[in-house]
């Protein structure tokens, strides 16, 4: 097993990707924390009117410092993708699969190494979004760490970014072509997503209550916790540990089915 997953990390990192990704996903960490820092410390900017940003001063600042994670659970979404569809796409899972006759333990050491791989670019998007961060709330008069609960929120979004990697490896595998894998993958995410979760506030009082909050996005917003929308059409957040499951189980469900369809399917 520790050969399977040292050979994941092999196949990413002897790539240009990886650090082409984890320029991106800095520079996006830093750019979306200055960003926010200066839209919510504006004066009355955070606060109190009906249908903008509103949120504590801890929410504020988790809102700041994870600024870019949607950014990089897209880029993470599409690591996950790669790493099974490239492998369809240019006939090596074969090989793979040679050299590690057992198809679970293979399967099993990708999700290992997707995990790392999340952790290093959560740490690497934090570098950015927190060097920016703190800068910016510092200088407008802002706690930089207003709580504890910064820190609980600054670790849960390395795990976010994991568990969309492995979002990202089901919906590889349930759809052997890598460029439709990646434009259906990362449509649902940024532009489906969000139009259901509008419609549904709009429309659906039920789906905006008990559906809503259990999509992934609005998931990983809750497991952040940071700055939310007032009004009337504003769809209710879970607790951060409640999110944090829900995320859990769409990793495990789309990741968990994806693999056992792979150890029954015939490879060519």
């Amino acid at each position: 097993m520790l050969g399977a997953v040292r050979s994941e990390f092999r196949k990413f990192f002897t790539t240009r990707m990886w650090w082409g990704m984890a320029i991106g996903i800095f520079l996006a960490g830093g750019a979306f924390a200055a960003l926010f820092a200066f839209a919510l410390t504006r004066t009355n900017g955070a606060f109190g009117e009906q249908g903008v940003p509103t949120g504590s001063a801890t929410q504020i600042a988790n809102t700041v410092y994870t600024g870019g994670i949607n950014v990089g659970l897209l880029l993470m979404l599409t690591i996950g993708v790669m790493q099974i569809g490239s492998e369809y796409r240019h006939k090596t899972i074969s090989g793979t699969f040679l050299a590690t006759p057992k198809r679970l333990e293979a399967m099993l050491a990708k999700v290992v190494a997707l995990l790392g791989i999340g952790v290093l670019y959560g740490l690497i998007s934090l570098v950015g979004s927190f060097g920016v961060g703190a800068i910016v709330l510092h200088a407008r008069g802002h706690a930089v760490l207003p709580s504890n609960e910064v820190y609980r929120s600054l670790a849960l979004s390395l795990l976010v970014l994991g568990l969309w990697a492995l979002i990202g490896l089901g919906i590889g595998i349930l759809i052997p072509n890598q460029v439709a894998a990646l434009l259906i993958g990362i449509g649902v995410a940024w532009i489906v997503e969000p139009i259901i979760t509008l419609v549904m506030g709009l429309l659906w009082t039920w789906g905006r209550d008990h559906v809503v909050p259990y999509m992934p996005s609005q998931a990983t917003s809750a497991v952040i916790n940071g700055v939310t929308r007032s009004g009337a059409n504003a769809a209710p957040q879970l607790s951060w540990w409640a999110a944090s499951l829900v995320l859990v189980a769409w990793a495990a469900a789309l990741s968990g089915f994806g693999i056992w369809r792979t150890t029954r399917q015939d490879i060519s």
